[in-house]
């Protein structure tokens, strides 16, 4: 189990085992708490039909259904939180998350589409894509970058 309390985002991969870790940092002022995260390979294998490429839209999908969830694995990823505040951030790798509380907008700053989901939903965000994220209501989410 790593804890992420560092301004700084940073992956480790072991090629002896099917366990990656990450150890991952969001905007520095977004949020206060840690973060705990460990996944494992057949973990992001579930996730192949989410895997996007640079230049990809958001993908939202509305209220999935609790066999989608537990497909997925959401609820052993880990989790990240922040209040309202407006702030830019850059994926670095393609990060799919599920929200358990909130409200957000996040606009590309490529002309991409802007997105907006709430509690409930389900989101994919392509690698590479650089944004604004508005949290007009406090988030709660479970999340894996791949």
């Amino acid at each position: 189990v790593l804890l992420a309390r560092n301004r700084q985002q940073k992956r480790m991969r072991s090629t002896t085992s099917s366990i990656a870790a990450f150890l991952l940092v969001p905007p520095v002022g977004a949020f206060t708490g840690t973060t705990t995260f460990l996944s494992s390979a057949q973990n992001k294998q579930n996730l192949g039909l989410l895997r996007m490429s640079n230049g990809e839209e958001i993908e939202v999908i509305s209220q999935p259904d609790q066999e989608f969830l537990d497909k997925t694995g959401v609820f052993s990823w880990g989790t990240w939180g922040c209040g309202v505040s407006k702030f830019p951030w850059t994926y670095g790798d393609a990060e799919s998350c599920y929200l358990l509380a909130g409200k957000v907008t996040v606009t590309p700053s490529d002309g991409r589409k802007p997105a907006s989901f709430g509690k409930g939903d389900f989101v994919t965000f392509p690698a590479g894509m650089s944004c604004t994220w508005d949290v007009t209501e406090a988030v709660e989410k479970h999340y894996m970058f791949f």
